[in-house]
């Protein structure tokens, strides 16, 4: 038993906070990503966009229902 009483707010309060930090801490091991990672998807993101871009084809004026009116 402990010498000094303890305050049971105080304990339920730091019971919490600790499983809190416990469930952040599963939470950013399931679902989180490093800076590093983010800015590499976005990259390849931005990539595959370019790539498709500049594979697109323009109307043909020519063409019945394509180009300009």
């Amino acid at each position: 038993m402990a010498d000094q009483p303890i305050n049971l707010n105080r304990a339920r309060k730091a019971r919490a906070r600790r499983d809190k930090a416990r469930q952040a801490d599963e939470n950013a091991v399931k679902f989180g990503r490093t800076r590093a990672e983010k800015d590499r998807d976005d990259a390849q993101a931005r990539a595959a966009r370019r790539h498709l871009d500049a594979h697109r084809r323009e109307p043909d004026d020519d063409a019945p229902g394509g180009g300009a009116p």
